[in-house]
């Protein structure tokens, strides 16, 4: 089995900035993910990345993914990570396809969305129930959808549906929304959008599809009828295969200021990690900074 200098796991802002980095570096490296561009391909408009006044995430992932192969970057894509342990001279890491050796890691893997743990979430699922307003909010053209939430997350949603949706109910759990200032004005400007705040969605019904959902309401049921329910209620650390790697009560990789795990030789970046701010272009700083650790470590270590 050939045996890797480094192994990036993750293809969103983080691992594709630390493969640009360790390209440069000349590192013997592999990239392994389930996907290319991780969260920021989720995202709607963005305008608070430096170099770009707009940009949407389909389109700034786009071009992170043209970055790195312009490097003929060894890709392992649609590899779903399964565990990562300690080996002879290294590590170890098993995907639901192959087995990969290395001498150092970085982990990359971004979160992916929490589940809200309804009745009828897990049957209408890509039915109906989605949780991606980038990739699937173009099929709700001039329906009625409902997204659960009240986050930046949520507010980023719903601004994309209020371009295509008929009308557009947010379920907010607290009794206001957050997020940023700008996007709440949006929100508020819109004019079809309906705030339901200090409530909960209970259950999704529907037959083939999603026809509608039951809320409490300030403590009051309620049934609003909808074709799509986008779930934005937050998002999970992607670190469950890193059984030794110390993390925090939320599941986050715990790092130091040189992106170094309790395991030397293991390194991790982006939102998998305990960094407090969960930014794209936070990712991709912390990409760059643990793929020159890497290159630290690979010079100072013996193999």
């Amino acid at each position: 089995m050939q045996i890797y200098d480094l192994i990036i796991i993750g293809a969103g802002p983080a691992g594709i900035t630390a493969s640009v980095y360790s390209a440069r570096k000349k590192i013997n490296f592999l990239v392994i993910s389930l996907d290319i561009g991780g969260q920021a391909a989720w995202s709607g408009d963005i305008e608070n990345y430096t170099g770009y006044q707009f940009i949407t995430g389909p389109e700034l992932a786009q071009k992170f993914q043209e970055h790195m192969r312009k490097y003929d970057t060894v890709l392992k894509e649609n590899e779903e990570v399964l565990e990562l342990k300690k080996s002879a001279g290294g590590f170890l890491i098993k995907t639901n396809k192959a087995d990969y050796q290395s001498r150092s890691v970085i982990i990359a893997s971004g979160k992916k969305s929490k589940e809200l743990g309804v009745p009828g979430e897990k049957e209408f699922k890509n039915r109906g129930l989605t949780y991606c307003a980038t990739c699937d909010g173009p099929l709700f053209s001039a329906k009625t959808v409902a997204v659960v939430g009240g986050g930046n997350s949520a507010l980023d949603a719903a601004l994309q549906l209020v371009k295509i949706a008929r009308q557009v109910y947010i379920v907010n759990n607290t009794s206001a929304l957050g997020g940023d200032a700008i996007m709440r004005q949006k929100i508020e400007v819109s004019g079809n959008v309906t705030i339901f705040n200090n409530s909960q969605i209970i259950s999704v019904a529907g037959d083939k599809f999603v026809r509608g959902i039951k809320i409490k309401d300030n403590g009051e049921l309620k049934d609003l009828a909808v074709e799509g329910v986008f779930v934005e209620i937050g998002l999970v650390p992607n670190s469950a295969f890193a059984g030794e790697v110390e993390k925090n009560s939320k599941g986050e990789v715990k790092i130091n200021l040189r992106n170094e795990t309790n395991i030397p030789g293991v390194f991790a970046a982006g939102d998998v990690t305990d960094v407090p701010e969960k930014q794209i272009i936070i990712a991709a700083g912390e990409g760059s900074k643990a793929a020159l650790s890497v290159f630290r470590y690979l010079a100072i270590n013996k193999f």
